[in-house]
Formats: structure tokens, sequence, C-alpha cells
């Protein structure tokens, strides 16, 4: 397997950025806090100058290199496509390379790499959870009761799954024959945080016909690690996964998170032809929903009496991958649902993997404009296609006294089908 790529690998790249400034219109991160050090063409600057030796690991370059979300939309709007988010995630490996690792990216690494203790802190928290969360007047959300390592005290954050979703079903759920088989890659917020989510998408992938593998081998997708400069972790990941997701023949490997569609279909096109079919096969869900015509059978429906507003919150790591149409086709097909677009439903949430940790204040400034831009849309639920992205929306919407819920499509989707069966 070919290793991630070294920041020096990266200097034709970082040749091509002729500061243009065109990112500066597309950065969540330049936006909240208007310095240059903030934006691609500052970060590209930076990168050149480490390399030439110009700068070293001093306290304002490690803090502009920690300020990106990774986000990729500086990528998406550059005229030279400058793979920035990439660069700047390989000078975070080289950091770690001279420096080490921070505290709190050490803890990063040693859980993902270490699933069985990922498992047991996971199963103690949602044991814990009535102890350690308390509900907040009003909103869907939990904030901690007292502050935990690294976490702000007044953080908005959903409880933990006592039962983790895949220790909840079956590897394989048999389907109708002549139907495709899937891989469902659950990544790290369904399996622990949302299991109702990777319910949804069993319901929904049931009514189809679908059969589904669920890789009891599956890890992490890694780009939690990716943000924090571990790239060991990263190839470790990879290579489990790799060996998982292969494991069993399947017409697709489906996600329903926006980062781990990210990690599986981008990161991991770094590591040579041995992960070719492993990333070709990877689809976003609502990519597949929409291929195997579930948006007719949700139109030809009669529409409910009564409907909730909801709009629709474009996660990054989709958007920049040209996926916005299908997640749109899904919810504006439901039955109990009126559609509403937001403005800027493309800007970034402010999560941003570990960013939002390091800086938390920044990512509630970046939150309350798309807490604002729900407010103003009307919606009662704003839905999306990433639980990393529900958790920082709802932080939003909470920190701005907004009474709106942020939700997964499949979620949604999942109560129309129920109506269905009851009708039957």
């Amino acid at each position: 397997m070919k290793k991630l790529k070294r920041l020096d690998e990266y200097r034709e790249e970082i040749a091509q950025c002729v500061k243009c400034g065109a990112c500066r219109a597309h950065c969540p991160a330049f936006g909240a806090e208007k310095h240059e050090g903030r934006v691609a063409r500052g970060k590209i600057a930076l990168a050149d100058a480490f390399l030439k030796g110009e700068v070293d690991l001093e306290d304002k370059f490690l803090l502009d290199m920690s300020q990106c979300l990774l986000c990729g939309s500086c990528c998406a709007q550059c005229p030279n496509k400058v793979p920035t988010d990439e660069i700047v995630a390989a000078t975070r490996r080289e950091i770690a390379r001279r420096k080490g690792l921070s505290t709190f990216a050490k803890g990063v690494a040693g859980i993902l790499s270490r699933p069985e203790l990922m498992n047991l802190l996971a199963k103690s928290g949602g044991k814990l959870s009535a102890l350690l969360f308390k509900k907040l007047p009003q909103t869907s959300g939990l904030r901690l009761r007292f502050p935990a390592p690294f976490i702000s005290s007044d953080r908005t954050l959903p409880p933990l799954a006592s039962t983790p979703f895949r220790e909840r079903y079956p590897e394989k759920i048999v389907g109708e024959a002549g139907r495709p088989t899937v891989a469902f890659f659950t990544g790290c917020g369904i399996n622990y945080m949302y299991p109702e989510v990777g319910e949804a998408l069993l319901k929904a992938l049931q009514f189809i016909g679908v059969s589904v593998v669920i890789p009891a081998g599956q890890g992490c997708c890694g780009l939690p690690a990716v943000s924090a400069g571990a790239g060991e972790v990263v190839e470790q990941l990879a290579e489990q996964n790799l060996k998982a997701l292969t494991a069993t023949p399947v017409d697709c490997i489906v996600t329903a998170c926006a980062s781990c569609h990210a990690g599986l279909g981008k990161v991991y096109q770094d590591f040579g032809a041995e992960f070719a079919p492993l990333t070709a096969n990877v689809k976003d869900i609502f990519v597949f929903l929409v291929e195997q015509g579930l948006v007719e059978k949700l139109a030809a429906l009669p529409k409910a009496a009564e409907r909730i507003k909801v709009t629709y919150h474009d996660p990054c790591h989709l958007r920049t991958q040209g996926i916005t149409k299908e997640p749109r086709a899904i919810l504006q097909a439901l039955p109990q649902v009126d559609y509403v677009e937001m403005e800027d439903a493309g800007t970034c949430c402010g999560l941003g993997g570990t960013y939002s940790v390091y800086h938390y204040d920044t990512a509630k400034k970046i939150g309350a404009q798309k807490a604002g831009f729900i407010e103003e849309s009307g919606a009662a639920l704003v839905a999306t296609d990433c639980p990393g992205c529900i958790m920082q929306l709802q932080d939003a919407v909470n920190h701005a006294g907004q009474q709106q819920r942020a939700v997964h499509i499949l979620s949604l989707l999942m109560e129309a089908l129920e109506e269905i069966k009851e009708d039957t």
C-alpha cells in the first residue's frame, strides 16, 4: 500500500496557487475571523515557506495551520484546483512528525487505532449518559453537566448509545432475490451516537428489497485522524477497512455520513491500485436510493394532510463531491414534508472534525450564521446527510435560542415508510 503523500510531494500543487484570493469568499474560517492566515492562499504561502525553511514550528504558524476545517470549499472554487485541504493535512502530518502529536490528537489517534477501546469507552459513556448529560429546555440536544477534557462545557452533544449499532444487527440481512447487495459502512457517528439513523437506513433498503452486509471488522474511516495529523493511524484504518469491506462481494458500499463518504472515496485514493475497487464502489445512500427508483415510489404517495416544513444543509464533504441533488430529491418526495430551500445551504456548519474542539469559539461564529439562515427559512427541521453536521447544527440552533431540530434525512424517510406499512 502506498503511504499518504508527504508535504514535499505537493511542491507542484503549491506552485499552482497564484494568490488570486478567490478562496476568500468561500472559506468559513476566514469569513468568521477575517485573518489572512485563515484563508487558503495564506496557508499555501505558509506551507511553501515551511518547506523552504523560512518558517519554523512557531506558535503563529501552528495556529494558522490548525485554523482550517478541511471542508474543501476553497478547492471547489479555485481556478487552478489547488488541493489546499490535502496540503494543509500534509503540513499537519509533517508538524506531527517533527513535533509530535498534540495531547488531544494523541487521544484521537489512540482511540481510533484501538477499536476495542473505542467500543468500551462508548458503551461506558452510553450507560452513564443519564449522569453525564442533562436535557436542555425545549431542545432535542444534550449538554454536558460538567466540563470534560477538551470539550466546552456549554456544547450540545448527543448521548452515546449503550449498545452500538453494529452490535444490534447480524452481519448479513437478506433481501429479495435479484435485488442488489450492498455493504453498509456505518462510521463512528451512526455506530456510537445515532444508531437510529442506521436503523432507518436498514428500513429504507429493506423497503426496496436490497440485501445488506454490515462488515463486523470495519473501523473509523480515518477522517478525524486526517484532521489531527495522525497519518499512521489513517493508513492503519484504511488497511482495516479495505479488508473488511472487500471480504464479501457486493454491488456497492453505501454510507450515510458525508465524512465517511469522503474518507473512503477520496482519502483512500492516495493508497494505490489495491484500493481502487473500494473507492470506486462507494456511494452515498441517497445517490443509491435515487438510482433504485425510490423518488418515484415516494412521489406516487398521497401527500399527508399535516406536513412539516423542512430545509436542507449541504454537508461540505458531499457538496464538494457534487452530491447535492439526490438528498433534496428524497426530501421533496416525502409525503409528510414541505421542503423549503434556505439561504446559502452549502455554507459550512463549522464542525470540521477536530477543528471545533480546538477552535470552538470560531466554530460557534460559523454555526451562528447557519442558525440564522435556518431561522429565516421558516423551517421547523433542518435535515442533512451527516451525523457530525447534525451535532454541530443542533449546537448552533441551541446557542441561538431557536426551536428547530437537526435531523438526518433517513429519519424522515423512515417516518414515511412506517406510514406506508401501517396503511397496507
